[in-house]
């Protein structure tokens, strides 16, 4: 007859666990003997190494005392639904693993390569980190609204990085926001100058078009909403481009007439 601690020692368990398969009920719990201890028989270890050969591989808890009662058919179909569990948990870990180790690669976990291929080139061409960082957040709205249009939108993108204005515009915005100055900041006056030559070029263009039902307002305002909250001096840069009769950030559109 064994202690509890022979016990676990013999079928290769803690004591902890012996006590833990006894208080729900997986583990008959023996009456103490004469001198107050638990004394175990060869049945009990038989049953505590079949429990602890089931719990290694992967079976629940809850479902180990069927399956030690259960016949050779119904032994197996149980068998076989807790390796699909398993198959399913293995997937799943697997691809929490890949995410995880995307996390080193910063932009690569939440964008698409075409956007990532996009923030690389705004870095290229000088934008600051910060910049970069608000363009990503955005882009997460973006793609979250409209993933099978990304494709779409980014060779537009790319290209108006080739446009020498735009590239000053960025430059321009990266070294406002790198800055301390307040939003009487007279840069702002000039990035508000270059966004409105560069929205009525878009405009005469083509480029904006203000009837698109494609584009529901939500992701244009959270847009919007989101270079206000990375930077306050974005509301004062919002006023100069009314005064230039133009209403908007991410989605500019024109006004009926400038105000006064």
């Amino acid at each position: 007859m064994l202690t509890i601690g022979q016990l676990a020692a013999y079928a290769g368990v803690t004591v902890r666990a012996v006590r833990h398969y006894h208080q729900i009920g997986l583990l008959p719990e023996p009456e103490r003997d004469a001198s107050g201890y638990r004394r175990y028989g060869a049945t009990a270890v038989v049953s505590l190494i079949k429990i602890r050969t089931l719990a290694n591989a992967g079976v629940p808890l809850s479902q180990i005392d069927q399956m030690l009662e259960a016949d050779a058919s119904t032994f197996a179909e149980a068998i076989q639904r807790i390796d699909g569990h398993l198959r399913d948990e293995i997937e799943r870990l697997e691809t929490s693993r890949k995410q995880i180790a995307q996390l080193a690669a910063g932009d690569r976990l939440t964008l698409p390569p075409e956007v990532v291929s996009y923030l690389d080139r705004l870095r290229e061409i000088g934008a600051s980190e910060r910049m970069v960082e608000g363009e990503r957040d955005g882009w997460i709205l973006v793609a979250a609204r409209w993933p099978d249009r990304i494709r779409e939108f980014m060779p537009g993108k790319l290209a108006q990085l080739d446009d020498p204005e735009v590239v000053r515009l960025y430059r321009l915005l990266s070294d406002i926001f790198e800055s301390d100055a307040g939003d009487d900041d007279p840069r702002l006056v000039e990035a508000a100058d270059i966004l409105a030559c560069l929205a009525e070029q878009a405009f005469t263009s083509g480029e904006i078009y203000l009837g698109d039902e494609g584009y529901d307002d939500l992701p244009h305002d959270l847009l919007d909403a989101l270079a206000v909250e990375s930077d306050p001096r974005v509301e004062r840069l919002l006023d100069l481009m009314r005064e230039r009769g133009w209403a908007g950030w991410n989605r500019l559109e024109r006004l009926a007439e400038p105000p006064d």
